[in-house]
């Protein structure tokens, strides 16, 4: 048995408003058209699983982490040390590594949590330069991809106790407050946030004088103004192998720091893929192609995608919509020709989002996700779905949690068996009764 699961990160989401368009009222999931995946729904099973355990940061660190079937609450990393194994960093005991984005503040406003999706070849240059001027015993930057990089900060475990907004969660919104803070007595900013602080201002008088940053106002782009550190983590211990908790070997692509990171620590194969991105410019064929290859020496692949999660960041309905599609075009279509190709020695498809990034949010929530098991030995619902989207996998009244069960499910021998646990429902909002007729 030969096993694919596709993360479609930040897939899903709540319903559009109305704004003039015909997609209002729906999700992305519902108007994006998705002939391949639509069909795998009807053919398989649907559900709802909660990736991220109450009170947990809605982030992919968690709810990847879940998916590749690890309780988060038990193997609890810091995103920062995902992401440095990811880049190849090895901490040290009494190192911190902590994300750093590049970005633009405006009039005290977080104008682009992402200095308006900066290239990768012009940011790593912007932190190289910084490097050469912030970088000492305590503190090293180490450029990672597009607006995402990395600080590990030396001798200050203190750094744990400070608490961390992501950028992305304030976009447009003033930043006071939402700074590096407390980790003090009272309440106070402790010597975590201080240094930090520090660090922060010492960065946001470089960056207008170096040539990286003159460059992109040269042509006609904004320059970057800020560092923003956040997600801290230490060097993790106490890890299992994906082979040694399932027995199955693994390879995953992705075109970010942390999903690598966690093919590092987690003992799957991390595959090179040229042309793999964050964005809409990722090589979808390239990507699909690749990663089934993988499948020649290795048990199950993980195709991570990250495009729908960057659109929905941004607020772009369409380009959401537009990164489903391509996936579903260019990527699904390619799984479902691979299991009709190897039928006799069987495929099983595991497709589904880490987290939602609703449109209007711009950020990540911690509500359950719909999920798709397709293929041998997963026999079609009594009540078929009729597409693959948050209602229909409320409707169905299965809702896993912890999302852990989802990977043992896919690697159970023999036939998958689901049993309706809650009362059917649908995504957060939404009134089934009202999305039927909408439909009819």
């Amino acid at each position: 048995m030969k096993y694919i699961v596709v993360i479609l990160d930040g897939a899903a989401g709540t319903q559009l408003p109305e704004m003039g368009t015909p997609y209002d009222g729906q999700t992305t999931l519902e108007a994006a058209s998705l002939p391949v995946i639509d069909l795998m729904a009807r053919q398989g099973r649907i559900g709802r699983a909660r990736t991220v355990p109450e009170g947990f940061e809605p982030s992919s660190a968690a709810a990847c982490t879940s998916i590749l079937g690890y309780d988060p609450m038990r193997y609890a990393i810091g995103r920062g040390a995902i992401e440095a194994a990811g880049m190849g960093i090895e901490l040290a005991d009494d190192e911190v590594a902590l994300r750093v984005n590049t970005l633009i503040i405006e009039d005290g406003l977080m104008s682009s949590y992402a200095c308006d999706h900066i290239e990768t070849a012009s940011s790593r240059a912007l932190v190289e330069e910084l490097a050469l001027e912030l970088n000492d015993d305590t503190f090293t930057l180490h450029p990672g991809i597009a607006y995402r990089h990395l600080l590990v900060v030396k001798g200050h475990p203190e750094l744990l106790d400070v608490q961390f907004t992501p950028p992305h969660d304030i976009t447009d919104q003033p930043i006071d407050g939402h700074l590096p803070r407390g980790g003090g007595s009272d309440g106070e900013d402790g010597p975590g946030a201080e240094l930090l602080l520090s660090f922060m201002e010492r960065a946001h008088k470089l960056l207008p004088t170096l040539p990286a940053n003159l460059d992109r106002v040269a042509h006609g782009l904004r320059a970057c103004t800020d560092l923003w550190p956040f997600w801290p983590g230490v060097k993790p211990t106490g890890l299992v192998s994906f082979n040694e908790r399932f027995g199955k070997t693994a390879a995953l692509s992705s075109g970010v720091d942390l999903l690598g990171g966690m093919a590092v620590l987690f003992g799957l194969k991390r595959l090179d893929i040229d042309g793999v991105t964050d964005g809409l410019d990722n090589d979808f064929v390239a990507q699909a192609t690749g990663s089934l290859e993988a499948l020649e020496g290795h048990d199950l692949v993980v195709i991570h995608i990250e495009a729908p999660d960057e659109e929905g960041h941004a607020g772009s309905a369409q380009g959401k919509m537009a990164a489903l599609e391509k996936i579903d075009s260019q990527v699904m279509t390619r799984v479902l020709t691979y299991a009709k190709q190897h039928a006799d020695e069987g495929v099983r498809v595991l497709v589904m989002p880490d987290h939602p990034t609703p449109i209007m949010l711009m950020t990540h929530t911690g509500d359950p996700v719909p999920w798709l098991l397709w293929g041998t030995g997963i026999t079609e619902s009594e009540t078929p779905a009729a597409a693959y989207n948050e209602y229909e996998a409320g409707a169905t009244g299965i809702l896993l949690d912890p999302a852990t069960q989802l990977m043992e499910l896919l690697l159970s021998d023999g036939d998958v068996e689901l049993e309706v646990i809650e009362e059917p429902d649908a995504a957060e909002g939404a009134d089934p009764g009202d999305v039927a007729e909408d439909r009819a």
